[in-house]
């Protein structure tokens, strides 16, 4: 009884026509290399900007949070930063809460383009 002499010729070498697998792999490194492009890249740097402003931020600053609260900064730590919203209020907020200037694009926000 010969049974398995069809699935041993299925998986013997291919054709002479066929393309050899290292073509094959070409469509997948081309998405690969879009994705990279399209998306990481893109992402990296946004994030590399958003560190780059929490580290520039400095007493005085006046910003906006990811909650809309508009606030000077009062004072800074690695974590947190303490902004004063109105006069004999302050609060403290996570340093990544403040998400840019006041009265400009913010910073940390995802742009949709």
């Amino acid at each position: 009884m010969n049974w398995h002499t069809p699935t041993l010729l299925a998986m013997g070498t291919p054709a002479p026509g066929a393309p050899s697998p290292w073509v094959q792999l070409i469509p997948f490194v081309l998405v690969l290399a879009i994705f990279y492009f399209v998306i990481l890249l893109p992402m990296k740097r946004r994030q590399q900007k958003v560190r780059e402003f929490l580290a520039a931020l400095k007493v005085g600053d006046q910003i906006v949070t990811s909650g809309g609260l508009y606030g000077t900064i009062t004072r800074l730590s690695d974590q947190s930063v303490q902004i004063q919203v109105a006069d004999k209020v302050r609060l403290e907020i996570a340093r990544s809460a403040v998400v840019g200037y006041q009265g400009q694009e913010p910073v940390a926000t995802e742009k949709s383009s």
